[in-house]
């Protein structure tokens, strides 16, 4: 990064995923706090001509807020490697592995990270008959904020009918019971353990709709239990080879005691926006949000 008193970052937002709106308030509050911080900063509204808009705008650091693919699936990492801009949160190898669940699980059994029964199937495989014994959850294996997430319970009649937007290959993994927890890794520290309470499945208008979700950080849970979660977070955060900051999804059948503690998914592209989870866990600890997104910057890299 240049060593300039004000360095010019460019925030990254947008682009052109199913994940586009929540980029947009991710990438206007990682603004707002950046410009409070000192910055010189620049909204950059990403689209196809995105090399191109860099190439004019000579940012000394790109503050990545996308999300979705494209965005932190290892590509646009990819552009910024070869144009040398350092670049926020994690690298190619870290952003594809994260993004694909069944490789991230795949990761997490080699480490010794506690998961469930998945598979990978085909689209029409899914839709013809069960795949396996309910319940299960159909997702894509490369989306986030739970676009695309069906729950196939032991009263459904029959296999779901997925959209035609899903994509012919999906994950089909056994529905983990239990309460829904959460934990930031920032650079190589977990920073709390949020526990999410819904009145149902914690979908897309429960994580982004004001009043969707309540969330309780720390979370009021036996202290084994909540350690556990911070270890495994800084264990997952490193076999994946994250860097900056990751948060990564637990369930917790309580009822089992830490044989409960299942991991579900790591995120390389924490949602930044007015209700997330991730600014909420820095508060606790005392790291403003302005701090964490000065972290971020003052950690841009490439060539990782």
């Amino acid at each position: 990064m240049s060593s300039r008193t004000n360095p010019k970052v460019a925030v990254l937002m947008g682009g052109i995923s199913a994940e586009r709106e929540v980029s947009l308030s991710s990438g206007r509050e990682c603004a707002a706090a950046l410009r409070s911080e000192g910055f010189e900063v620049i909204e950059v509204d990403c689209g196809r001509d995105l090399a191109m808009r860099l190439s004019e705008i000579s940012p000394d650091v790109c503050f990545n807020a996308l999300h979705g693919p494209l965005g932190e699936d290892g590509a646009v990492q990819g552009l910024l490697e070869w144009m040398g801009i350092p670049y926020t949160h994690s690298g190619v190898l870290a952003s594809a592995l994260a993004m694909d669940k069944i490789r991230t699980k795949e990761i997490y059994r080699r480490e010794g990270l506690p998961v469930v029964e998945s598979l990978q199937a085909g689209k029409a495989e899914v839709v013809a008959g069960h795949v396996m014994e309910p319940p299960y959850v159909v997702k894509p294996y490369n989306e986030g904020s739970s676009v695309g997430v069906y729950l196939v319970t032991d009263g459904t009649n029959g296999p779901p009918q997925l959209a035609e937007t899903m994509p012919e290959i999906v994950m089909v993994e056994a529905f983990a019971p239990g309460r829904e927890l959460t934990t930031t890794v920032l650079g190589d520290r977990a920073l709390s353990v949020t526990d999410i309470i819904t009145d149902g499945w914690y979908d897309y208008d429960a994580k982004y709709k004001p009043g969707g979700s309540r969330h309780v950080v720390p979370a009021e849970i036996p202290q084994n239990i909540f350690e556990t979660c911070l270890g495994f977070a800084e264990r997952a955060h490193r076999a994946l080879g994250c860097r900056g900051i990751s948060r990564t999804d637990f369930r917790w059948d309580e009822s089992r005691g830490r044989d409960g503690l299942i991991l579900l998914e790591t995120n390389t592209q924490p949602g930044m926006t007015p209700t997330s989870l991730t600014p909420e866990q820095g508060e606790s600890v005392g790291i403003s949000f302005g701090q964490m997104c000065r972290h971020l910057v003052e950690d841009a890299s490439c060539n990782r």
